[in-house]
């Protein structure tokens, strides 16, 4: 059972490195001019942070997301490679 659980992260780490690096690619071919499709996506959460005053503790959450074309090819990618691992 404690493979199953490991498989279990050692995907969600494939799936997020996968997104990481697809959105940085993304951003990155913004600049170029045939490859300007990659970096069209959506950005969605928390535009204002909310805050919690406890008097004592002041706590901020805030969680914001931004997917892209390159994005979401990243994670197919990190998802075919782990089947493969």
């Amino acid at each position: 059972m404690a493979t199953r659980d490991k498989s279990v992260w050692i995907l969600i780490v494939f799936i997020l490195s996968g997104l990481v690096i697809g959105g940085l690619l993304g951003e990155l071919a913004s600049k170029v001019d045939f490859l300007w499709w990659l970096s069209y996506g959506q950005e969605f959460g928390l535009s204002n942070p909310l805050t919690l005053d406890l008097n004592i503790v002041r706590l901020t959450f805030g969680l914001q997301l931004k997917i892209n074309i390159a994005s979401i090819i990243g994670m197919a990618i990190a998802i075919f490679i782990y089947r493969k691992v």
